[in-house]
């Protein structure tokens, strides 16, 4: 049986380089399209990660795209040169162009998923969604390629677990690991061009997340305790950090928790207020519900008791939500 082994791989993140350094395969990936630091600076990657180097050094050629988009003229000639039978994708964030997939003899294969499965939770940003909606599972999905946004048959899924302690980088941790398995799991099959996929449930419509900006992680202190708590967790390395200001002093906030729903004589301050500095430097803010123990954080200003954080003049983002409380909408 003729084997479709002329392998590619799209993408420009950490967890990019992290699923080429490990997966194993017994069909070698090829070729890389990618993108420069350059633009990963101009488009605001998140944990971009610069791979030629990388790739070369593991006897990949690599492809640097003229434009994220993939849509210039030079990008669409030299991928569709390439031949290529199968790719992946895995940290790209961007559509891949209908031309292209269509010059794959397989097709392109990407991953997204959800707390509620497809078509539930298209869209940006799910994993960090996840965490801030307070889910307890996440479906990561090995689909085909449309050039729809998050449209395609599906393969294959895989369901792990959103822990009270997961962050943004251990969702990205696990979401990496679940692409990992599928693809190893499905590999013959895919070389073989011998596989089955299975078109998203037409009967239920399509929810999307809205995109999520460094701006977007500013701190809402009328929140109770817990949604702070996770939205911290949600918007932490690799991304920006959730930030507030003391002052004119941005204050980048990395970790915290729930110290205690007790208010230990601190309820007459206002939310927000720094209520106890300890002799680390870690400290409490009065919220609703109870105390925030922040541990990690990073700021020129002087945190002392009393402090009170503000907004600094800027309009927290306001996402419409679903009827049953969530942000994953229909369009």
């Amino acid at each position: 049986m003729k084997k479709y082994d002329n392998i590619a791989f799209f993408g420009c993140k950490a967890t990019s380089r992290f699923l080429l350094e490990n997966l194993q395969l017994p069909f070698p990936i090829k070729y890389l399209i990618t993108i420069d630091s350059a633009k990963g600076e101009k488009f605001q990657v998140a944990d971009y990660c610069d791979l030629k180097t990388f790739a070369e050094s593991k006897g990949i050629e690599v492809y640097q795209a003229r434009y994220y988009s993939l849509k210039h003229e030079e990008d669409l000639t030299r991928i569709k040169d390439l031949q290529i039978d199968i790719a992946f994708v895995m940290g790209w964030q961007r559509l891949i162009p209908g031309d292209i997939l269509a010059s794959m003899t397989v097709g392109a294969f990407g991953m997204h998923g959800s707390s509620m499965n497809l078509p539930l939770g298209r869209g940006r940003s799910p994993m960090n969604w996840s965490i801030i909606e307070g889910r307890k599972a996440f479906y990561t999905n090995l689909f085909k390629y449309d050039p729809g946004v998050d449209s395609g048959d599906v393969m294959d899924t895989f369901k792990f677990e959103v822990g009270e302690k997961d962050t943004a980088e251990t969702m990205h941790y696990k979401n990496t690991l679940a692409m990992k398995y599928l693809i190893e799991r499905n590999i013959e099959r895919l070389v073989s061009n011998d596989f089955q996929v299975f078109a998203q449930d037409d009967a239920i419509t399509p929810t999307y997340y809205p995109k999520r900006t460094p701006t977007d992680s500013l701190l809402n202190w009328n929140q109770e305790v817990y949604a702070l708590e996770r939205f911290i967790r949600a918007v932490t390395k690799p991304f920006n950090g959730a930030f507030t200001f003391l002052g004119d002093q941005k204050i980048s906030i990395y970790q915290a928790q729930v110290f205690d729903t007790h208010d230990f004589g601190y309820q007459q301050a206002k939310p927000g207020t720094v209520v106890a500095v300890f002799d680390n430097g870690k400290f409490l803010v009065r919220c609703y519900g109870g105390l925030l123990l922040v541990s990690d954080f990073e700021t020129e200003a002087a945190i002392v008791k009393g402090s009170k954080f503000h907004n600094n003049g800027m309009e927290l983002k306001v996402f419409p939500r679903n009827e049953l409380g969530f942000f994953d909408v229909p369009e």
